[in-house]
C-alpha cells in the first residue's frame, strides 16, 4: 500500500454553505484526495475538513484549500469565537497507516513555501514541523489573531514568517502549517452562561495554567445555544483521555450546580481514544482491543491484499452494470503503474546498479505515482458517470431538460475512459524510456506494460461505444480521434 497522510485544514467559515463547498470542491478535485468529513460551526465560524490524500498529492490538496479560501474569505468582516488569523487558519499533515510523521514534516515545508510564493500570505511552522521552539505551540504562533498580528507582523522580529511576506495578507491573513499527531478536539457544553467562571474553569484545567498534561482549553459562549462551552484538545489523548478531561471538568462544575447539557466530538476522532473511554468508564479489567472488538478483526482481516482483490473480483463478476468495463481500464493502469513504481524501487536499492541511471529509475516511480492516482480516480469516475447517466434516463420523459442532462451525462461518460487512455498511455511512455531496470524484476517491469497496454484498449472500447450516443458529432469523432492516437502509439 502507498503512503497516505490526513489532511485536515480549518478554514474561517462556518455559515456560508456556498463558500465552504467551493472550498471542500476545491481540494477534492485534486487526484487522491478523498473527503472524509467536513464539520461546520456558525458560533465558531469555522469549518474543518478532513480528508486522506498519497504523499504525492497531499500539498496540491491543501494548496487548492488555501487558494480558494484566500479568494473567498475577508478576515476584516470575519466574526467568530474562535481564535483565528487565517481564511486558511491551521493546516496540518498527520500520519496515518505505516507514513512516518517525518514525511508529514517535509509536506508542510513543500506546503508553506509554496504558499507564501505563490499566494503572497505568510506561513508559520508549527508543532512537530516548527523550526523554533516557541512555535510548536499554536496558540502562541496565533497570538493576537488576524487582527493583533496585523499591528505585529513586519515591527517584531519574532513574528518574522517561516515563508511569505513579513506582511499580513490583507485579506487571507496568515497560516500556521504544521505536522502532528493525532489529537481528539473535544467541547463539553455547560448549562450556564456565567462567563467569569467559564474562563477560570478553562485556565485551571488546560497545561499551562498548571492543569492536566497536554490539554488545550478555552472558553466560549455559544449564542445559539445561550451557553458556555469549554473547547479543549487533547493533543496526546494516551497521556489525557477524553474520561479524565472530562472527570476534571465534572469535579468542577458539579459543586455550582451546573450540569452538563452534552459533548461534542469535532472532526474524526480514532477509535483508540473512544475505545479508552469505554474502558475507563467501564473498568473492564485485561481488555485487549486488539483482539476483543468484532470491527478491529474484520478490518484487520479486509485489509489484506489478498481479501481486498477478491472484492474487487467479485465487484467485476456480479451483474451490477458497475463496476464496468471503463472501471477495469482504470484498475488495470493503476496496476501497471504500481507494478513499475515497483521494479523502479527494487532496482533502485541494487548494489549493481549503474549510479548515472538512477536518476532516470528515481523519476520514473515518482511520474508513476501519479498517473496511478489518476488512474485509481478514474475507475471510480467511470461508475460515478454511469450513474449519473442512468439518473438522467430516469427524468420524465416530458421534462424539456432531460435530453440536456442526458447529453452531459454521455459528454461525462466520454471523457472519463479517455482520461484514462491518456493517462495510461503517458504512463506506458514513461516506462518504456526509462533505463536501468534489474534483470531479476525485468518480468514486473514488462507486465506492467501489458496492463497499460490494457488499460488503454479497454478505455478506447468505452470511449467507442459511448461516442455513438453523442449528438454533437463533431466532437464525438474529437474524442475518438484522441483515444485512436493512444492506441497508435502502443
Amino acid at each position: 500500500m502507498g503512503k497516505f497522510v490526513e489532511c485536515v485544514p480549518n478554514f474561517s467559515e462556518g455559515k456560508d454553505l456556498s463558500r465552504i463547498n467551493a472550498i471542500v470542491q476545491a481540494a477534492a478535485a485534486v487526484p487522491g484526495v478523498l473527503i472524509l468529513d467536513v464539520e461546520k460551526d456558525a458560533d465558531h465560524n469555522r469549518t474543518v475538513l478532513t480528508f486522506i490524500a498519497p504523499v504525492e498529492t497531499a500539498v496540491e490538496g491543501m494548496f487548492q484549500a488555501a487558494k480558494k479560501a484566500s479568494e473567498l474569505i475577508d478576515l476584516n468582516h470575519h466574526k467568530g469565537e474562535h481564535p483565528r488569523m487565517g481564511a486558511l487558519d491551521v493546516a496540518p499533515f498527520i500520519p496515518i497507516l505505516d507514513t512516518p510523521v517525518e514525511e508529514c514534516v517535509k509536506l508542510a515545508g513543500e506546503l508553506g513555501e509554496r504558499i507564501g510564493r505563490e499566494l503572497d500570505i505568510p506561513v508559520y511552522l508549527y508543532d512537530l514541523a516548527a523550526r523554533r521552539e516557541d512555535r510548536k505551540d499554536l496558540a502562541k504562533v496565533r497570538k493576537g489573531q488576524f487582527e493583533g498580528l496585523k499591528e505585529d507582523i513586519g515591527r517584531n522580529p519574532d513574528r518574522i514568517p517561516d515563508f511569505g511576506p513579513n506582511r499580513i495578507h490583507p485579506t487571507a491573513g496568515a497560516i500556521a502549517v504544521g505536522a502532528r499527531r493525532q489529537i481528539v478536539n473535544f467541547n463539553v457544553n455547560l448549562d450556564t452562561t456565567d462567563m467569569e467562571f467559564a474562563k477560570i474553569l478553562a485556565k485551571k484545567i488546560r497545561t499551562t495554567g498548571g492543569g492536566l498534561p497536554n490539554l488545550r482549553a478555552k472558553e466560549i459562549f455559544l449564542d445559539s445555544k445561550k451557553q458556555v462551552q469549554i473547547s479543549t484538545v487533547l493533543t496526546d489523548y494516551r497521556v489525557t483521555s477524553i474520561k479524565r478531561a472530562l472527570d476534571e471538568l465534572e469535579k468542577e462544575t458539579k459543586p455550582r450546580g451546573i450540569g452538563i447539557v452534552n459533548t461534542e466530538l469535532i472532526g474524526l476522532t480514532t477509535q483508540e481514544a473512544l475505545v479508552n473511554y469505554a474502558i475507563e468508564s467501564l473498568k473492564v479489567a485485561d481488555f485487549n482491543p486488539e483482539v476483543q472488538v468484532l470491527e478491529t478483526k474484520l478490518l484487520k482481516l479486509l485489509g489484506t491484499w489478498q481479501t481486498g482483490a477478491n472484492l474487487l473480483i467479485e465487484a467485476l463478476a456480479n451483474t451490477d452494470p458497475t463496476p464496468g468495463g471503463g472501471s477495469a481500464a482504470g484498475i488495470s493502469g493503476a496496476m501497471g503503474c504500481a507494478l513499475g513504481q515497483m521494479a523502479a524501487g527494487v532496482s533502485l536499492r541494487s548494489k549493481k546498479l549503474d549510479e548515472s541511471q538512477r536518476p532516470s529509475l528515481a523519476g520514473l516511480a515518482a511520474v508513476l505515482a501519479g498517473f496511478r492516482t489518476e488512474l485509481q480516480n478514474c475507475a471510480s469516475e467511470d461508475s460515478k458517470a454511469y450513474d449519473g447517466y442512468m439518473r438522467a434516463l430516469k427524468m420524465p420523459k416530458d421534462d424539456p431538460a432531460r435530453k440536456g442532462e442526458m447529453q452531459k451525462a454521455i459528454l461525462n461518460s466520454i471523457e472519463v475512459p479517455l482520461r484514462t487512455a491518456k493517462a495510461a498511455f503517458g504512463a506506458l511512455r514513461e516506462l518504456r524510456m526509462c533505463k536501468g531496470i534489474m534483470p531479476h524484476v525485468m518480468s514486473d517491469y514488462k507486465s506492467a506494460g501489458y496492463l497499460l497496454e490494457a488499460a488503454v484498449k479497454c478505455a478506447a472500447e468505452n470511449v467507442f461505444i459511448n461516442a455513438g450516443s453523442m449528438d454533437d458529432k463533431a466532437e464525438a469523432q474529437r474524442m475518438i480521434d484522441e483515444v485512436k492516437d493512444c492506441l497508435a502509439g502502443l
